[in-house]
């Protein structure tokens, strides 16, 4: 009889966090893994229209509001705590550094809902959709942004009374969040892959009284 068998975490698998946590070291960092609502997700093979390039987009666009909002922080790829059932690793994260919902645990895990998460999906098919969707949403995770590429469609959540409702753009096609002033999209400008129209609306935003009066109160908690 072989003793001498290795556990490992498969796509499917109906696990606690505590176990998802005891196996997590047997998967390669490279391979992204999930647990929500007690079952395993495992990504397979990402592409480079399709989620590689976007993320990047997305990425590039929180980088410069954190880069110009101190007491903000952005994160790629975290594993996030939040209960017994439920340890997803959104695409990318925003949260308020120091007096925010989340914080960091002392062996380096996120703990407790950031402020924004936003997700890179194929469509609308997608579990970022239904069941995180929903994870987000009783965790109290204030905006909840989906880009869902195939379609050519961005979903921009906020949550009210319990429920997530959608933003839409304004009637210059932007959108701004309510908990990051000053953090504005230009919608079909990313859906076209425009980043230096994005940014530079973006810093425009940015040099707003209302974007100095955030950082103001940020510098206040630090």
């Amino acid at each position: 009889m072989n003793t001498n068998i290795t556990l490992t975490i498969e796509n499917g698998d109906r696990l606690n966090s505590i176990e998802f946590e005891k196996l997590s070291h047997t998967i390669p960092e490279n391979i992204k893994t999930e647990l929500i609502n007690g079952v395993v997700y495992m990504a397979a093979a990402l592409r480079y229209e399709g989620h590689g390039l976007p993320h990047s987009l997305i990425i590039t666009w929180l980088g410069f509001y954190m880069a110009n909002t101190f007491g903000v922080e952005l994160a790629d790829n975290a594993t996030i705590r939040l209960d017994l059932d439920n340890q997803p690793q959104p695409d990318a994260l925003l949260r308020i550094k120091k007096g925010g919902q989340s914080r960091v645990s002392k062996d380096d895990y996120i703990e407790g809902a950031p402020e924004l998460i936003v997700e890179i999906a194929g469509s609308t098919a997608s579990y970022d959709l239904h069941d995180k969707l929903q994870v987000y949403r009783r965790h109290g995770v204030k905006e909840y942004i989906v880009w869902q590429v195939y379609s050519r469609k961005i979903d921009w959540f906020y949550l009210h009374e319990g429920k997530y409702l959608t933003f839409e753009p304004d009637s210059e096609g932007l959108i701004e969040s309510q908990v990051f002033p000053a953090l504005v999209l230009a919608v079909d400008s990313l859906l076209e892959y425009d980043l230096a129209k994005v940014l530079s609306i973006l810093q425009k935003h940015l040099n707003s009284d209302r974007h100095s009066a955030f950082v103001q109160k940020l510098n206040l908690n630090n």
